[in-house]
């Protein structure tokens, strides 16, 4: 009897710490493909009964009008009626395709053709700062331009020049596509198919910006299956994983 009431209990226990129902989610396109995606699909291995809905764009969500449980937002004002967590820290920098040649200072990046992100095509003013303080003003003028970053992403790694982007949106792609010649701003180079690199190393370009939050309601209006996936991403980017 007293090994029946202890498995009892145990079973009982096991059962109020799972997770259940379903949450909305909405992240940036690009931290949501690149970030958030792989760490949702380790979290729904340890939590099976969750479902999710996702918005991963860049489309501005109302969070309260359009029910999101959870948003993982690129923001240093983030709203006053949610609980805002940073996640994950970013820099913006240059790439250009794999085995492109490095630039020694941003003003190269005057001359070389820019995928900018943006409904302008007219010149945009950056700042840059290198890893020992040393800082830099550029003019930049786009030979491409628009709002979906992917998209100037897979442009850059074609070898149609250098694209502006956080860190975490580029991946890592073995070397296994073949190479072509092309010019950098008068830089001939071979550059791979397969993925992009950091053409000004040590460099990152100052957005105004440089964290992901994750933004939740407070409790008790907060779904408790929301602070845990919030928790699960936290400790794993803080863990490299």
């Amino acid at each position: 009897m007293r090994d029946a009431a202890e498995g009892a209990r145990l079973a009982l226990r096991h059962a109020r710490d799972q997770l259940d129902g379903t949450i909305r989610i909405s992240a940036t396109a690009g931290f949501g493909r690149h970030v958030l995606a792989a760490l949702l699909a380790r979290f729904q291995a340890l939590h099976p009964a969750v479902r999710y809905e996702l918005f991963f764009t860049d489309r501005r969500v109302d969070l309260l009008r359009e029910g999101v449980d959870v948003a993982f937002r690129v923001t240093d004002k983030p709203p006053d009626a949610f609980v805002a967590q940073p996640v994950l820290k970013f820099a913006v920098r240059a790439y250009a395709a794999a085995g492109a040649a490095t630039f020694q200072s941003p003003q190269q990046l005057a001359t070389a053709p820019m995928l900018l992100l943006g409904q302008s095509e007219e010149p945009m003013a950056s700042q840059w700062l290198h890893d020992d303080g040393r800082r830099e003003d550029v003019m930049l003028q786009a030979t491409a331009w628009g709002s979906d970053l992917e998209g100037l992403i897979a442009l850059a790694r074609h070898g149609a020049g250098v694209v502006l982007a956080p860190d975490f949106c580029v991946n890592r792609i073995e070397d296994t596509a073949p190479h072509k010649a092309v010019d950098m701003g008068g830089m001939a180079s071979n550059v791979n198919y397969g993925g992009v690199a950091d053409v000004l190393p040590g460099w990152q370009m100052l957005a105004g910006f440089d964290t992901v939050q994750a933004l939740t309601l407070p409790m008790p209006a907060g779904s408790e299956t929301a602070r845990a996936l919030v928790r699960f991403v936290r400790e794993a980017l803080a863990a490299g994983q």
